[in-house]
């Protein structure tokens, strides 16, 4: 394990996702996963995220921490996130229906729009709630079969920050499941801190808010002789 091995340390560098020697994949051997720690670093932190074109990427952290916004500034290309999905439920729906009656078809859409997706070949971003590990093992096995690798990008915000997050945006989750995120959410920070990421995972990056605001692209650049996007 690599805990924050990158030389992109100015705010104007991308960082490309760690690639698997030839060799390496012929003995059917995976490479050695890492872990890069962006935080504290008061905005001097890359300003783009790039991983192979068959990557699939997971974004995970609080309620409130930022991810629906992150994803929805920086992600060129597709992004499948559940809020989006919650919202054209809801407005299909009677105002006085509440959310968890019809929660298990939002996430049954979700998760419909991820497979077809992954099947389609192309890096894909979703967001993650972070207490569904299941999902991140689904993903890890479709980019494996798929030729590609799982990354996580975890955003560690207070809880009282993601609090905040949550009344901006005019909505949020109750005390009991905002308290389930925080404890799922803890201890995945503290194992990827420790270097231990989720079985599949072939990288992980840790973002504080600072970070998160700096980002302005997540990207999958093509290879095969198209042109790769310039990191700004």
């Amino acid at each position: 394990m690599t805990v924050n091995r990158t030389t992109a340390y100015p705010a104007t560098t991308g960082i490309p996702a760690p690639r698997r020697p030839a060799a390496v994949e012929s003995r059917g051997a995976r490479p050695e996963p890492v872990v890069r720690d962006l935080r504290e670093r008061a905005g001097r932190s890359p300003h783009a995220l790039l991983f192979g074109p068959r990557d699939l990427v997971v974004i995970t952290g609080l309620p409130g921490s930022g991810k629906s916004t992150l994803m929805n500034r920086a992600v060129q290309g597709v992004r499948l996130d559940s809020q989006d999905v919650r919202d054209r439920w809801a407005g299909r729906m009677p105002r006085f229906l509440p959310y968890a009656v019809y929660r298990p078809l939002v996430r049954l859409a979700h998760y419909a729009a991820v497979r077809r997706a992954v099947r389609a070949g192309r890096g894909v971003v979703v967001h993650d709630c972070g207490t569904q590990t299941w999902v991140r093992g689904w993903l890890a096995r479709a980019a494996r079969c798929r030729g590609g690798t799982l990354h996580l990008v975890l955003l560690d915000v207070t809880p009282g920050a993601a609090l905040s997050g949550q009344r901006e945006r005019g909505r949020g989750v109750s005390r009991y499941a905002f308290l389930r995120h925080r404890r799922a959410t803890a201890r995945l920070v503290r194992a990827v801190e420790r270097g231990e990421l989720p079985a599949g995972c072939g990288s992980a990056v840790l973002l504080d808010r600072d970070a998160a605001d700096t980002l302005r692209r997540i990207a999958f650049p093509v290879e095969g002789g198209a042109t790769r996007p310039h990191a700004r």
